[in-house]
Order: structure tokens, then sequence, then C-alpha cells
């Protein structure tokens, strides 16, 4: 069997995302597996066609993000908008369900009442893993209503792609911004993507937490895990809690302080370390917790009716929610994008020091991704020459403590 060249830079560097895309891409000869401590990975299992090599290699986002704007607008921080706001789903019952005012589910329903797509494509709790995640397709209301809430694991919604391509529909695709900017790579070379895919969803992302993390929630909460029946990150409130679901029907749970704060934001995969948009700048619109600050500028995480930061990042994405407004589907209010930073602080300062930490993973000796078109020098200059001392002395230390 021939090596993937693509694959080995990816196991080299400790890229994978986890996406799926390359065993969508392979036919056959990459499977997917799980790896401690509870990661999503490729293996390779035949040769690989040429072809398809060459696919993995320009779409992979472990090897490339390549986001180019065509908005009017361009935040080194936030990357690409037509407009900003603050919003949620009018559907009560869905804004109590989702993570975050639930917008991404309500523009999915509204694309499917609307006749835009035919089905949509998001990630679910996997019924026989209630840890883990499953690729779902939904064509009700109903069947989006049972997959809204955020899930703090390894997805690999892109692992069915080419199969959906070349199935009958178009649908609408909500994933990872990782996720969001592969199916966009995958675009420039295979133009079934934007025949088939009319709409792209994304939701700022903090990183992929390990399977051995969702563990730790369970031993926090005493939950066997083979006593759980279903597992909710979040959700069913804002912020909502984690919470388990055992098998005599009753629950245990943990705040989203204490489950995300304290636990699973300590068990992110690598290259969620080195991501240059956490932020979903290649979807047609990205949303996010719009957090509300609390005394000491910091977001507050208690508990109240959600709501979600909503950037449109394109004009399809611009068009489709001011359809959802005008129907009534969600509810917005402007937003001056010099807001979002007390929203989210933490994506605001990974974005300033990343320069700093792909610095630190060069002189590791370990390869990196190709970033285009996400201004990585704009946003490093708004972090100070300590910040960025701090950042790239703490990653080489991590590395150097890893490889030994």
């Amino acid at each position: 069997m021939i090596p993937s060249p693509a694959l080995d830079r990816v196991a080299r560097g400790q890229l994978c995302t986890g996406c799926g895309l390359c065993a969508s891409l392979a036919d056959g000869a990459i499977e997917l597996t799980t790896v401690a401590p509870g990661f999503t990975r490729p293996r390779q299992i035949a040769d690989i066609a040429a072809p398809a090599e060459a696919a993995i290699a320009a779409a992979c986002p472990a090897l490339v993000i390549d986001n180019r704007p065509a908005a009017p607008h361009y935040d080194a921080l936030w990357g690409p908008w037509f407009t900003t706001a603050t919003g949620y789903a009018t559907d009560a019952a869905l804004r109590h369900q989702a993570s975050s005012g639930g917008v991404i589910s309500a523009l999915l329903v509204h694309a499917l009442a609307t006749g835009m797509v035919d089905y949509v494509v998001e990630t679910g709790m996997d019924a026989h893993r209630p840890l883990a995640n499953v690729t779902v397709t939904g064509r009700t209301a109903s069947e989006v209503f049972a997959a809204a809430g955020s899930r703090y694991a390894s997805s690999s919604p892109l692992a069915g792609t080419v199969a959906l391509l070349d199935a009958p529909g178009r649908f609408a695709f909500v994933g990872k911004p990782c996720d969001v900017s592969a199916l966009r790579a995958l675009a420039r070379i295979d133009p079934r993507v934007n025949a088939k895919v009319p709409l792209m969803l994304a939701f700022f992302c903090a990183g992929v937490p390990s399977g051995d993390g969702a563990r730790r929630i369970l031993k926090a909460i005493d939950a066997p895990e083979n006593e759980v029946t279903a597992f909710r990150y979040r959700g069913d409130g804002w912020p909502g809690n984690a919470t388990a679901t055992l098998t005599d029907g009753t629950t245990r749970s943990i705040s989203y302080h204490d489950s995300w704060g304290k636990i699973l934001s300590k068990e992110v995969q690598f290259r969620c370390k080195i991501c240059p948009d956490a932020v979903g700048g290649a979807a047609d619109v990205a949303c996010a917790d719009a957090w509300y600050g609390d005394e000491k500028g910091y977001p507050s995480f208690a508990e109240q009716a959600g709501r979600s930061l909503v950037m449109t990042r394109t004009a399809f994405g611009e068009a489709l929610v001011r359809a959802a407004v005008d129907a009534g589907a969600i509810v917005t209010e402007p937003l001056d994008p010099g807001e979002i930073v007390r929203m989210q602080p933490s994506q605001a300062r990974r974005k300033r020091e990343l320069i700093a930490r792909l610095a630190a993973v060069r002189v590791a000796g370990r390869p990196v991704p190709r970033y285009r078109g996400v201004r990585l020098l704009a946003a490093a200059r708004q972090a100070s020459v300590v910040q960025h001392a701090r950042a790239f002395a703490g990653l080489v230390r991590r590395l150097a403590l890893r490889r030994t």
C-alpha cells in the first residue's frame, strides 16, 4: 500500500479535525476510527487513487483553510460580514431547545418550509452511544428540533459528502467552521457542491473536546456510562446544563460553567488550538452565543432566554436572514461589530495570538496548515508583545512536554 502524502502530513502535525471528508473522497480506501483520548481519525486501508489524493490535499481543513471573502465588510477578528445582529427564534420551544437562541435551527426550518432545500444535514446524538455524535438528515421541523443543541464531541459530518452529492435533492449543511471551509474548498474542484448545497451554516467553535472529557462529566455527576440513555451537552435553556438521562428515567446535570469551563475546555484537540477561523468565515450565516457581560465585563452564564449572535457572510445568507425575519421565523436587532468582543472574548484572544502559536509549532518542527484569506497579521497587531511571547512560550512548552 502506498501511504497518502496528505494523510502523512496531517498525522505528523496532529492536524486532523475529524471532519471525515477524506474518507468520503477516497472511495473506501480510508476508514474512520476512534483513537485515544476519544477523537475521530482517518486510517488508510488501501491505495488512494490519484484524483482522490489531489482532492484531499486541496480540501482537507487540516491542510488548508482558504476563505475568500466576498462581503463588503471584513473584521480581522470576526471575518467577512454583510450585517451583524443579535436575535432569536420566534418559536419559543425551539428557542429553549437550542443552545443559543435557536437562529440556526429556525433558518433550517424556514429553508425547508420555503422549498429552498429538500433536507438538512447536521449533527445529533448517537442513540447507541449517547456521548458521541452521528450525522443526521432532517426533512421536517420536528427533526430539526430533535437535533437542536450543541454537541461537544467529535463529529464527521462530511464523511458522507460524495454519496449525498450523488443522491437526489438539495440540502442545507450545518457544521463546525472547519467543516464548512472544507466544503467550500471542495466546491472549487467539484461543481456539484454549489448545485446541491445552496446553504451552509456554521457556529462559532471553541474547539472539539475528547470523548474522555465527556466521561469526566459523567464521573462528576455520578452517572455510570452504561446506564446513560441520552446525553445533552447543552440546550434546554441558555446556556443550559449538561444532562445525562439514565435507564431509570432520572436525570443528572452539571452547569455549563462547570461542564465546559472546568472540564471540556481542557480536553480540546490540538488542531483547534491553532484554528484561524473559529467563527465560520466561510459560511453563508454564522451564529454564536450573544453572551451578556457581567459587572466585571466577562460573559455571564446565568440562565435566561437564549440570544444568538448572527453574522451574514454572503449575499445569499443576507437574503435568507431577511426573508426569515419577514416571515416571522426569527427576530433580529442590529449589532455594532465592535460589541462582539464583549460577547466572545476568548475567540478574540485566540485570533490575536494565533501567529505566535503557529510560530511555536514551526519551532517544534511540525508542519502547519496553509492559511489564506484570514488576515492573521491584522489580528496579531491587536495583541501586545507580551501576549505574543506568552502564547509562543506556552505552546512550545506544551509541545516539548508532549514529545518527551
